[in-house]
């Protein structure tokens, strides 16, 4: 057997042995957003640390736990924290997550995050339904090495990673609840660093509207097995170049803080429709 999906299979028996909760939505909250999770009705919590092998978070702001539960009736598995490529982890340990949810049973993969606006017309604060992704100035595709048959095909088609329909749901949802929504194509680059003022204004010649640390290689993880993936991006700040103060991750913090109350009610809502 696969020696990663050994691994994979591993964390999933021990959950099991936590919880028998089968979730039908996967929701990850990036940086700043685990707020949201105070929105379950909680069955089981357990720390990515009591996992055997499972990636911890290290980042300021990721609680970095499971919380099972249920959401407007909907059964919901969150992620209160994601780890990330930049904190030193192999590609397979990055998407790891994503793949364990399916295992327990979850159909749709909700992705969030907090990003730069590479989109001129972005403020801090915006709300990005993300359409498509850029990743290929990101060093590996997480399906590389041998494919995982148990898992999904070698040559997965990526023409809608992010699903159409589950796109007009929160499209739907968020003009219903007055929820100001842009959209656009997001680039996943490695951090941690911030990106220069050139790799801003070149991913902006390529059609970028918001950048990031995380999130497309998850989504190609979760397209792979079977998943259907939305995402939504908090933009927190003005991408470098297009600002007058220096980037900072309090930054990140603060403008995920005051988007705080339309990304609850945009994500609860159409979390309820997905049900």
């Amino acid at each position: 057997m696969d020696k990663r999906y050994e691994k994979l299979l591993a964390c999933r028996d021990y959950v099991r042995g936590r919880t028998d909760f089968v979730p039908r939505v996967a929701l990850v909250l990036g940086s700043g957003l685990g707020g949201f999770a105070s929105e379950l009705e909680v069955a089981c919590e357990i720390p990515y640390a009591d996992i055997p092998g499972f990636p911890v978070s290290t980042v300021p702001g990721h609680a970095g736990k499971f919380i099972f539960g249920l959401l407007e009736g909907v059964p919901v598995v969150c992620m209160q924290g994601r780890v990330h490529f930049y904190e030193g982890y192999a590609i397979d340990d990055v998407v790891l997550p994503a793949r364990l949810m399916k295992l327990l049973g979850a159909e749709i993969l909700f992705l969030t995050n907090a990003s730069g606006g590479v989109n001129r017309d972005f403020s801090a604060g915006d709300l990005m339904l993300i359409t498509d992704h850029l990743l290929m100035f990101f060093p590996q595709n997480p399906l590389i090495g041998p494919n995982i048959d148990e898992l999904g095909p070698r040559f997965p088609d990526m023409s809608h990673i992010y699903d159409p329909a589950l796109c007009a749901l929160i499209r739907e949802t968020a003009r219903e609840n007055g929820v100001a929504l842009r959209e656009g194509v997001y680039c996943q680059l490695t951090g941690p660093s911030f990106e220069s003022p050139a790799e801003i204004r070149a991913l902006g010649a390529l059609g970028v509207d918001a950048v990031g640390m995380s999130t497309a290689v998850e989504a190609v993880a979760a397209n792979h097995c079977g998943l259907r993936v939305c995402g939504v991006s908090c933009v927190s700040n003005k991408a470098a170049g297009l600002s007058p103060v220096p980037l900072t991750h309090e930054e990140v913090q603060e403008a995920a803080n005051e988007a705080a109350p339309r990304f609850t009610a945009l994500v609860r809502r159409s979390i309820a429709k997905m049900g």
